[in-house]
C-alpha cells in the first residue's frame, strides 16, 4: 500500500501578529523633478508609469512638479498628451487630471546652456520655495552615461545645483566602465554636488525581498548563530533572465555580462548576505558595512580567473516552445561578437566570519528561466544516524527569493510516515503575496527608491566608496576577458542553464546549483 505523503503547510496559516502593522506616512516636501532625458525609454516604461502611480496612491505631496528636459520640441501640452500613452493600466480621467497638472516640460540640448537658462526661468516659475526661500529639486539623469559630465557641468555654470535649490541627483547605472572611470566620473559630478546630494541608483535593492535580508538577518536571532563559515557550507546567488537584448543591444556589446549586472546586482546582494551587522540602520552605517565585505574579497589574478570564471555567449535555441535566435543574430550585435552574456565564477570573502566558505555567483540571458535567488546552503550533519539508504541528498538550503516570486523558504528533512526509517525533504515557506494578510501595498522597486530619495534617505544607494570597491573586484575579470578573447562562442543554447563548464566549476569541488 502506498503511503500518503504529509502535507506540510505555511506557518502563515497558523500564525497571529502580536503587533498591528501601521502603513507608514511619507513627510515629503514639495519637490520639483527634472528628467534629463524625459522622453526616452527608461523615463516611458519606469519612471514616468512609477510617478503616476505614487500620485494615485496619494504618496506625493499635494505641491510637486515633473519637468521633462529633451532635445526634441514639445510643449507642455504635448509632452502631458505623450506621458498619457504610458499610463493607460490605470488611467481614469480624474487621476490623470490631477497628475497631468504637474507635468512641465523644456526643450534643449544636453550640452549647451541655452536650454539651462530656460529650464532655470522654469524652476523660478514652477518650483514651490519653501520658508527659507529654497527650492527643492531632484534632478533624474535618465540618459546615457556619456552625458552625465556635460550635465553636470552645465547645471553648475547656471548656479541650478546649490544656493536657492537644494538638490539631489539620481545617477543611474552603470557609474563608469572600471575603478578609473568611475574616480574621473565622481570627480567632475563632485564638482558640482556633495556626496551627500548624490543617488546612485539600483533598482535590485529597491525589491522588498533584497531589503528583507537585513530584516531577516538581525531581527531573528535563531539564525544569526549559524550566519557563518562553521554551519554553512557555501552560498549561491543566482541573477538568470530569460530575454535576450532585446532593444539594449547596442549598450550590452560595449558591456557584456560583467559591467551589466555583475559589478552592480549581484555585488550588491553578496554584500547584503555577508556584512556585519550595521550599529543602527542609517544609511552610512549600512553602506560602510557593505564596503568592508568588498574589501574584503580575495584578490584574484589571472590564473584563477582562468580557473575559478565561465564566461558565456547564447546561440539559438528554444525558449517557451519558440526558436530563438542566438546572441550574434540579434539586431544590432556583430556576426562575430566576443561580447559574454554568462558570468559563472567562485569568490572568497576573507574574514573571520566567511573564511573558506565560497561564494558562487552566476548570471546569463536566455536562461531556461528568470530567477533571481540566493540560497544558503549549510553543511551536513557530522554523522550518519541512519542507514545509508536514508541519507539527505540535499543538506538544509535557507532560499531567499527575489524574482519573478518574492519568499522565503528553508529546505529541512522529516521522518516520512510508516514504520520504515527514512527521511524526507520538505520546505517551511513564506511568500509575500500569498501569506501577508490585509490591504498590503506592493510597491514596485522605483516606487520604493523614489520615495526614498524624496525624503533624503541614502540607505538603498550606493556610495562613491562603494562603487569603487566593487569595480576593484570584477576589474581583473574584464581585463582578462579582454585581453584573452574565448573563442569557443556561442558554447550554451538559449533556453538552457548555461555552460557545462558552469557545472563542472562547481561538480569539482563536490557541489552542484540549484535546480529549478
Amino acid at each position: 500500500m502506498t503511503e500518503k505523503r504529509p502535507d506540510i503547510s505555511s506557518a502563515a496559516d497558523t500564525y497571529s501578529p502580536i503587533c498591528e502593522i501601521t502603513r507608514e506616512k511619507f513627510n515629503i516636501e514639495p519637490f520639483t523633478m527634472v528628467i534629463f532625458g524625459g522622453t526616452g525609454d527608461l523615463s516611458r516604461r519606469k519612471l514616468l508609469p512609477t510617478l503616476y502611480h505614487l500620485c494615485i496612491d496619494q504618496n506625493l505631496p499635494d505641491e510637486f512638479a515633473i519637468i521633462g528636459f529633451a532635445s526634441s520640441e514639445k510643449s507642455d501640452e504635448e509632452y502631458r498628451e505623450f506621458v498619457q500613452e504610458f499610463s493607460e493600466d490605470q488611467f481614469n480621467d480624474a487621476c490623470w487630471e490631477n497628475f497631468s497638472r504637474h507635468l512641465f516640460y523644456v526643450s534643449g540640448s544636453f550640452e549647451d546652456n541655452s536650454g539651462y537658462k530656460k529650464l532655470s526661468h522654469r524652476l523660478e516659475e514652477i518650483a514651490r520655495p519653501n520658508e527659507d526661500g529654497v527650492r527643492e529639486i531632484i534632478y533624474y539623469m535618465a540618459v546615457p552615461p556619456r552625458l552625465l559630465p556635460s550635465i553636470s557641468e552645465q547645471l553648475s555654470s547656471c548656479k541650478l545645483c546649490k544656493g536657492k535649490f537644494n538638490t539631489r541627483l539620481i545617477v543611474e547605472k552603470p557609474f563608469g566602465r572600471d575603478r578609473a572611470s568611475a574616480k574621473d566620473l565622481n570627480r567632475i559630478i563632485a564638482d558640482a554636488f556633495d556626496e551627500n546630494q548624490i543617488y546612485r541608483i539600483d533598482h535590485y535593492l529597491g525589491k522588498e525581498t533584497v531589503q528583507n535580508i537585513l530584516f531577516f538577518r538581525f531581527a531573528n536571532s535563531i539564525f544569526e548563530p549559524l550566519w557563518n563559515r562553521r554551519y554553512i557550507d557555501h552560498v549561491q546567488i543566482t541573477v538568470a533572465e530569460s530575454l535576450g537584448v532585446e532593444n539594449r543591444a547596442r549598450f550590452y556589446e560595449g558591456a557584456g555580462v560583467v559591467r551589466d549586472i555583475v559589478q552592480n546586482h549581484l555585488m550588491q546582494l553578496l554584500a547584503l548576505v555577508a556584512m556585519e551587522p550595521p550599529i543602527s540602520f542609517e544609511a552610512d552605517y549600512i553602506r560602510n558595512e557593505k564596503v568592508k565585505v568588498y574589501q574584503t574579497i580575495r584578490s584574484i589574478d589571472d590564473e584563477y580567473i582562468d580557473r575559478f570564471t565561465v564566461q558565456g555567449q547564447y546561440g539559438k535555441g528554444r525558449f517557451n516552445g519558440k526558436d530563438v535566435p542566438g546572441y550574434r543574430e540579434e539586431k544590432d550585435i556583430a556576426s562575430d561578437s566576443g561580447t559574454p552574456t554568462f558570468f559563472a565564477g567562485k569568490f572568497h570573502i576573507d574574514n573571520w566570519r566567511w573564511a573558506d566558505v565560497p561564494f558562487y555567483l552566476r548570471t546569463g540571458k536566455r536562461m531556461k528561466k528568470r530567477i533571481t535567488e540566493i540560497s544558503i546552503h549549510f553543511r551536513q550533519p557530522p554523522l550518519r544516524l541512519f542507514s545509508s539508504s536514508c541519507d539527505i541528498r540535499e543538506p538544509n538550503i535557507l532560499i531567499l527569493g527575489v524574482q519573478p516570486h518574492e519568499n522565503i523558504s528553508l529546505h529541512l528533512g522529516v521522518k516520512y510516515p510508516g514504520v520504515s526509517n527514512q527521511l524526507y525533504p520538505v520546505n517551511m515557506n513564506f511568500d509575500y503575496e500569498e501569506d501577508i494578510q490585509g490591504d498590503v501595498h506592493f510597491a514596485m522597486p522605483y516606487e520604493r527608491l523614489l520615495i526614498d530619495c524624496m525624503k533624503g534617505d541614502q540607505t538603498l544607494f550606493a556610495s562613491q566608496d562603494g562603487i569603487e570597491a566593487m569595480w576593484s573586484v570584477v576589474d581583473p575579470v574584464i581585463r582578462r576577458w579582454e585581453e584573452k578573447p574565448y573563442k569557443g562562442f556561442p558554447n550554451y543554447a538559449a533556453g538552457s542553464w548555461g555552460p557545462e563548464k558552469a557545472k563542472e566549476l562547481l561538480a569539482n569541488e563536490g557541489r552542484q546549483w540549484r535546480i529549478y
